[in-house]
């Protein structure tokens, strides 16, 4: 199984930045790719960013330019880097990690970002 630690979010103002992490543990070598989802208030649980173990990453189209998404090379932290931020990012971001062996998710207990000023 996996457990999955968010942190680093926080209240910032229009155009300030963020760095979140998420810390992985337990059977780290079954995850494939992790991401970043965030959740707004009233709002579906949306993707923000992923990476594959391979470093391939996709970005949803809101903030492509302004997130970048790192893991480190042993798979046991994701790094979601958010700058120029806006209102709109303002959401509880939640750290996700897929497992082909085990077919499933994982999922941390969010960190709340709020973007206001």
């Amino acid at each position: 199984q996996v457990q999955l630690v968010e942190s680093g979010g926080g209240l910032v103002q229009p155009g300030g930045s963020l760095r979140l992490a998420c810390a992985a543990s337990g059977d780290i070598f079954r995850i494939n790719h992790m991401g970043w989802y965030r959740q707004a208030p009233g709002k579906q649980r949306e993707l923000v960013a992923i990476i594959s173990k391979g470093g391939d990453t996709n970005y949803a189209d809101s903030v492509l330019g302004r997130f970048t998404i790192s893991r480190d090379n042993f798979g046991s932290t994701v790094w979601l880097q958010m700058s120029s931020l806006k209102p709109e990012d303002t959401a509880v971001y939640y750290c996700n990690a897929w497992s082909a062996e085990y077919q499933r998710d994982y999922w941390g207990q969010g960190t709340q970002v709020t973007v206001a000023s």
